[in-house]
């Protein structure tokens, strides 16, 4: 019976060695600065080939406020808040959180109103051959509510989550085969957009702003096939940005303000969008690269 030949010390040594490593097994090495471009890719590529092996060709994108929670969730901050409060009634920072929390305690009907759109578009029929399939950034608020809409329906939905210093985790409603977590912006905002066929944006932040303005500039310098953009709360939207005087200033054209139009309910946005797409039969085809 013959006998493996005995290794040396130096070399068995070198096989644990770091350069001995084969390269896609080598975390030092694909996290380093020169290999940014490969993860680059990767994270363009895991969901593109998990989404296209599932057959998802088109998508609806919900943004909004990860502040924004249902009835019971901001009755129960608000009063852990007061709790808060009542230990230490003259701190500053807790006035002005209980008066925030309160605040948003009246956004809640645009929880509801995300969920209803997520359930009702995920059952509905805009285009023959496919179905519009629900896309978030994977967390809590608004996230959360259109997420959960699709799941009441029982339709696969998807997640964009991102890492972030604060952890916050996916929302429990996202289809774990559609569960993605980025470390890049860049792409995963190339994820919302590649496929989607309409965009809604619910009352928002600095996240939110920037990706509807990011939608429209692609829009609006046809960077992007058109496609419906719905702001749902409009005493909110016209409140916070006067559109028309960016008109009026001449920075944008009288023109780009039909490129979005409001609505304030679930049934409202999937009305709008499929009027759209009743008046433009052609613009549901491919994104432009």
């Amino acid at each position: 019976m013959n006998k493996k030949p005995k290794i040396s010390k130096e070399v068995l040594a070198l096989r644990r060695a770091k350069s001995y490593r084969k390269a896609y097994l080598d975390p030092e090495f694909l996290s380093s600065d020169a290999m940014r471009p490969v993860r680059l890719q990767l994270e363009l590529q895991k969901p593109e080939m998990t989404l296209a092996e599932h057959g998802v060709k088109s998508t609806v994108v919900v943004f909004g406020s990860a502040r924004i929670w249902d009835k019971e969730q901001s009755e129960a901050r608000v009063q852990e808040v007061k709790a808060q409060l009542r230990k230490d009634p003259k701190n500053p920072v807790l006035k002005n959180k209980l008066a925030s929390v309160e605040r948003l305690r009246r956004s809640t009907k645009y929880y509801d109103a995300a969920r209803d759109f997520g359930r009702l578009v995920s059952q509905s029929e805009v285009f023959n051959d496919r179905k519009l399939v629900v896309v978030t950034g994977g967390g809590p608020g608004i996230m959360e509510a259109a997420n959960r809409g699709a799941h009441d329906a029982g339709a696969k939905n998807i997640g964009l989550n991102i890492t972030l210093d604060m952890e916050q985790g996916p929302n429990p409603y996202v289809s774990p085969e559609f569960c993605f977590r980025f470390h890049y912006f860049a792409i995963r905002k190339m994820h919302f957009v590649m496929r989607a066929r309409a965009l809604v944006a619910f009352p928002g932040g600095f996240g939110t702003m920037d990706e509807l303005f990011e939608v429209l500039t692609l829009v609006q310098t046809g960077k992007k096939t058109r496609l419906p953009i719905v702001l749902v709360g409009k005493d909110y939207w016209t409140d916070v940005i006067n559109f028309p005087n960016m008109a009026k200033w001449g920075y944008i054209s009288t023109e780009d303000l039909k490129l979005f139009s409001y609505a304030e309910t679930g049934p409202e946005i999937l009305a709008r969008i499929e009027a759209f797409y009743k008046a433009n039969p052609l613009a549901n085809g491919k994104a432009r690269k």
